[in-house]
């Protein structure tokens, strides 16, 4: 390992996985017996607690279902496995986070638990990290799933005013989604600070940067990959703003729910109008500012530790019960 890589590795400003991993196997260790009556207190908890309405629209949008008449009982018993059978994937982190939740109730639920980059609706209700924005994606019920790489907030003491006025990316650009598009538009502008780390090309090849580096930028390119663009929380925790085309999926980040040029500057899936836009907000530095204000005000509502955990059991018993109800009619 050479010296930047190391300097990288160390000052990154990623969550610490070790840290993550001695958290969520210690979270396993609290007895079952212990949780159980949490989850019969629920409702006195949460009719106790003035943003109850607000618990109550997260939950919805969660677990947008209640009921999965489409799925039959035949394909949800194929789909489906204990909560006590349910076997550790490859990547751990996905069972990690959905199994303190999930130990609250009976060893005997079934559920389904999609894990990885889900850019489609599972065929019967499944637990997932990510799911296509649409109207249809009811089997998709949401859980806050590898937390460790996508939940990173960071502090920023600098300024918009005073970043340097170019947009910068490093990331992988080959795939699929937008990012293809990015990198042979936008390589070698001005405006621009553009970098692969995946070698694609030897002209574009980046070395990696420290999240502390990229906010010396006024604007930070957020682009969707398999899924979700990764970057986005903590990019909109930071006083840069987020430049993107309109999401196409969405996680616990409820990123469907953003609103654009008011939580992130928009730009075609081409990114033809790229560097008009960023023209346009250097020009109009209190439209900027107001962008960096209203990302806080998002990303603040999930800094509520307390809530956040509240939601997910909710979440977890909306799904429990509905998909408890499959092939009633039968």
């Amino acid at each position: 390992m050479n010296l930047q890589r190391l300097k990288y590795k160390l000052h990154s400003g990623k969550n610490p996985k070790f840290l993550y991993y001695i958290c969520a196997y210690a979270r396993l260790l609290v007895p079952r017996f212990m949780l159980r009556p949490r989850v019969a207190r629920l409702d006195d908890i949460v009719e106790k607690r003035p943003d109850l309405d607000y618990i109550a629209r997260r939950v919805h949008y969660y677990a947008k279902a209640s009921i999965y008449p489409s799925v039959t009982h035949e394909e949800w018993m194929q789909g489906s496995c204990e909560v006590r059978h349910t076997p550790m994937p490859r990547q751990k982190v996905y069972w990690l986070d959905s199994m303190p939740f999930a130990r609250y109730f009976p060893k005997t639920s079934r559920w389904h638990l999609e894990w990885g980059d889900v850019d489609y609706v599972p065929g019967v209700p499944s637990i997932t990290k990510s799911r296509p924005i649409s109207a249809d994606n009811h089997n998709a019920v949401i859980m806050k799933l590898d937390r460790v790489r996508h939940f990173t907030f960071v502090t920023d003491r600098m300024p918009w005013r005073d970043k340097i006025d170019r947009v910068i990316f490093r990331g992988k650009v080959a795939g699929k989604g937008p990012r293809p598009c990015f990198k042979p538009r936008s390589y070698g502008h001005e405006r621009v600070d553009a970098g692969a780390i995946d070698n694609i090309r030897p002209e574009w090849t980046r070395p990696k940067m420290s999240l502390y580096a990229h906010l010396r930028y006024r604007y930070i390119m957020c682009i969707e990959g398999n899924d979700v663009a990764s970057n986005l929380k903590w990019v909109m925790s930071s006083n840069c703003i987020a430049v993107m085309p309109r999401p196409t999926c969405e996680t616990w980040f409820m990123e469907g729910q953003l609103v654009p040029d008011y939580h992130y500057i928009e730009v075609k899936p081409d990114f033809s109008d790229l560097i008009e836009r960023l023209d346009y907000y250097s020009a109009h530095p209190t439209e900027a500012e107001s962008i960096v204000r209203h990302a806080h005000e998002w990303v603040n509502q999930f800094r509520d530790r307390r809530r956040e955990k509240l939601i997910s059991l909710l979440v977890m018993r909306r799904y429990f019960r509905g998909v408890e109800k499959i092939g009633e009619e039968a």
